[in-house]
């Protein structure tokens, strides 16, 4: 999400000046704490208690993103989830987060009259990407964000939420990891759990 805001913000940043303007929605976390969320909003405690959820999180900027996954792991424990009922697992680097995240997308308890029974509700992905002096960045970002996304096109999977930093600088990513913009890792969890409990 923080790779198209900034694109967003880059392309729209002439009418981002004139606040007069109602009909624009801001996307960049700038204009908004990532650990801010309406609690009256979320899904009752009593079904989210039930639900099992995995993390996958990648150990490349360990700085930012164990802090990322202290915030999700916190926000699903305020919202009902058993700390015993959440799975963690810790990969190399962001590439890796979507091979993890796959694992755990096909995992399930049983069948049932030919349909699996799906042991997580949702799985989150969190990494840190931050911009460098080669190409690198852009290929982390654009196939980690692929793979994310072709796990969610799938029939009878769970949701798998996007919790992935991608910064011009160390600073952004600090300040979406506790600090000044909130934290990313909570975000992520609220996402989690508001996408598991929708009644279709």
């Amino acid at each position: 999400m923080a790779f198209f805001s900034l694109i967003l913000e880059k392309k729209n940043k002439s009418r981002k000046q004139n606040p007069s303007n109602p009909s624009i929605i801001f996307m960049a976390t700038q204009y908004q704490n990532l650990s801010n969320y309406d609690a009256d909003l979320m899904p009752e405690k009593k079904n989210v208690e039930k639900q099992q959820y995995a993390i996958v999180v990648a150990d490349w900027n360990p700085k930012i993103t164990h802090t990322l996954l202290r915030g999700a792991i916190n926000a699903l424990v305020e919202n009902g989830v058993k700390e015993s009922q959440i799975k963690v697992v810790h990969v190399p680097g962001t590439f890796e987060l979507t091979y993890a995240a796959k694992q755990l997308f096909d995992d399930y308890h049983c069948v049932i009259e030919n349909r699996k029974v799906l042991k997580y509700a949702a799985v989150i992905v969190l990494g840190c990407v931050i911009q460098g002096d080669t190409p690198h960045f852009d290929y982390v970002c654009q196939g980690v964000t692929y793979g994310i996304s072709e796990l969610n096109t799938r029939a009878n999977g769970c949701p798998v939420i996007f919790g992935v930093l991608t910064t011009n600088t160390l600073q952004q990513a600090l300040d979406r990891a506790d600090g000044i913009h909130g934290n990313k890792g909570v975000e992520a969890a609220i996402t989690a759990i508001k996408m598991a409990n929708i009644v279709w």
